[in-house]
């Protein structure tokens, strides 16, 4: 094992405690105490760590696959050889992974290796769904497009691609999810992100609120992440809400 960073003590010593501290004392499973003393030096620097990761991560990925979903899009002989590569890297551990990224010299033990573990895996799930969006275009709007005097890149920019955002989100808010579930191993190999306090508690093996605490906040933070993404679909494609509700009626 590489190592585990370090965290600040899980319970604090008790000598001439206050009377605040009972619940730490007597070690129950949730003490929201702990919480508020320790929110402003353990659980928020990692929380802010957590979401940089995860925003840096997906936003590389996304720019990859994209260009990526276009080239394939244009030349499908390119289709194949992405997803056997994504496809390989999407199966490996992500233990085993950082791991063999440690071993790269110009990445070693940083935050850098966890961006490139984090990349990797949303490289299938992104490149999958912008093609299947892409290809999901009726024929007949596109001819419609070029018929009114589109070229290829006005029909793709104007009429393809917001056609398939629906896919595309959907891919994104997969991607988002798994990144932000895989960025707490990211404290395996550096100091960053609410794997930290999560790996600190795991190894005290004694008290309990601080995992609690740090693994909420990741499942708290994938849901509004989630979410968000669900609203700037709605907001970015007003036609599909509307075809929804028409079917309805």
């Amino acid at each position: 094992m590489i190592g585990i960073a370090a965290s600040l003590p899980v319970i604090p010593t008790f000598g001439g405690a206050p009377s605040s501290y009972a619940c730490e004392r007597a070690n129950r499973l949730f003490c929201s105490g702990w919480i508020s003393q320790n929110w402003s030096t353990v659980l928020w620097p990692a929380l802010r760590q957590h979401v940089l990761l995860s925003l840096v991560a997906v936003a590389i990925g996304f720019a990859i696959s994209f260009v990526l979903a276009l080239l394939a899009y244009r030349w499908h002989r390119l289709e194949r050889p992405v997803i056997l590569v994504s496809g390989i890297l999407y199966t490996l551990p992500s233990l085993a992974l950082f791991e063999i990224l440690v071993t790269v010299k110009p990445l070693g033990l940083s935050a850098r290796t966890a961006e490139v573990a984090l990349v990797s895996y949303t490289l299938l799930i992104l490149f999958r769904n912008i093609v299947t969006g892409l290809r999901a275009v009726p024929d007949d709007v596109k001819e419609a497009a070029r018929g009114m005097g589109m070229t290829e890149r006005q029909c793709l920019w104007r009429v393809e691609i917001p056609l398939a955002l629906p896919s595309i989100i959907a891919g994104l808010r997969i991607a988002t999810v798994t990144v932000i579930a895989l960025a707490t191993v990211a404290a395996y190999i550096c100091d960053e992100g609410l794997g930290v306090p999560i790996f600190a508690a795991i190894q005290d093996g004694v008290f309990k609120t601080e995992l609690i605490a740090a693994g909420g906040l990741a499942v708290v933070l994938a849901i509004v992440a989630d979410g968000l993404l669900v609203l700037v679909q709605r907001a970015l494609t007003p036609w599909a809400r509307g075809r929804r509700l028409g079917a309805a009626r």
